[in-house]
């Protein structure tokens, strides 16, 4: 069982910036792609970048293209999100999620997930 665990959320004020980590535990880390979700109240869970297991290849949703970076270490078995610019409407729970088969922005090609970090914009 791979366990994740997200960190680095909280308030920001617009325009200011955050680094997420995702750190996994349980299983070889690096057989892994990993992607970042958000969830906003009363709206559904949408992807916002994922990365393969050797961290060549990434993508990116369009609202925060240029804004957010992906990357990550596996000798830490961490994935980082570091958000830049942020918006009041990246105002969300982020949640990591890990799939050995599938890398994509679909929640459904992912088997493993956090518990999720918030990450509120407002000033």
């Amino acid at each position: 069982q791979l366990q994740l665990v997200e960190s680095g959320g909280g308030l920001v004020r617009p325009g200011g910036s955050l680094r997420l980590s995702c750190t996994a535990s349980g299983y070889t880390f690096d057989y892994y792609n990993i992607g970042w979700f958000r969830q906003a109240p009363g709206k559904e869970r949408e992807g916002v970048s994922y990365i393969n297991q050797n961290g060549a290849i990434t993508d990116t949703a369009d609202s925060v293209k240029g804004r957010f970076t992906i990357s990550r270490v596996n000798a830490k078995n961490t994935v980082y999100l570091q958000m830049n610019s942020l918006k009041p409407e990246d105002t969300a729970v982020y949640y990591c999620a890990a799939s050995r088969k599938y890398k994509s922005l679909r929640t459904s090609s992912y088997d493993y997930w956090g518990q999720g970090t918030q990450v509120t914009v407002s000033s």
